[in-house]
């Protein structure tokens, strides 16, 4: 198994971004959500082939690393993946109030923020310091329709590559991934028939999972597995 950071977030070791490591600061960092699948899920999908070359390869991915798979021109080396929360996530699908604190914020604070710094702070309500690339194509994003299906990005045609099963999974308290979300990233998948999932708290005797809720250790036995025991069907 293999866990990795994007450039600039974390600690960014993976092997194949040397020189990449997280600076102290991120102002000037050269890095954009498109160099995160082209650089470094594409280098974390060819280092576990160049290692187990003979065994099938599986993929879990997380929001964007739902949306980095259909980006990367490697994907058909995947045989199975499951996505948690990976949607395409337009302000426009979200649910209210959400979606209007998050145009706002993005549009009227971030991008000034991420300007005048020369990246995206943290404290400012992203979660961490973003690379200013990332943060302004984030923006671009999820101010489109369709999210990044609305870009012009070459690397939208590696969605039709990925052939392998893909089950997707949505939250019914997840204001970000809402159902309508989900489903617009999966259609993305032409070449497959993705199964989309909602599950609600009380499917699993929860009170709230929403967008992250899915990593806490008490999902371990109910959540984790039901992941963990798809994958290992093939």
């Amino acid at each position: 198994m293999l866990t990795y950071d994007y450039r600039g977030i974390g600690g960014s070791r993976l092997p194949a971004m040397v020189g990449y490591n997280r600076p102290k600061s991120l102002a000037g960092f050269k890095a954009s959500m498109s160099d995160w699948a082209a650089l470094d899920v594409t280098a974390a999908v060819d280092w576990m082939r160049e290692r187990y070359s003979a065994l099938p390869l599986a993929y879990v991915g997380h929001s964007f690393g739902g949306q980095a798979l259909g980006l990367i021109a490697n994907n058909s080396e995947v045989s199975r993946a499951a996505f948690v929360a990976s949607q395409a996530a337009t302000w426009r699908l979200m649910t209210s109030p959400e979606k209007y604190r998050v145009f706002v914020f993005m549009k009227l604070i971030g991008v000034p923020l991420a300007h005048a710094l020369g990246y995206a702070p943290g404290w400012a309500g992203v979660g961490e310091d973003l690379p200013k690339g990332v943060f302004l194509q984030w923006t671009e994003w999820v101010s489109s329709p369709r999210y990044l299906f609305d870009s012009n990005l070459p690397a939208l045609e590696n969605f039709a590559r990925f052939k392998g099963e893909l089950r997707t999974l949505c939250f019914s308290d997840d204001p970000w991934a809402t159902r309508p979300a989900v489903e617009l990233l999966a259609s993305g998948f032409t070449a497959t028939m993705p199964e989309v999932l909602t599950v609600k708290p009380s499917d699993v005797g929860a009170r709230a999972i929403g967008h992250f809720g899915f990593f806490r250790p008490e999902h371990r036995d109910t959540l984790w597995r039901g992941v963990a025991e798809w994958i290992q069907r093939e």
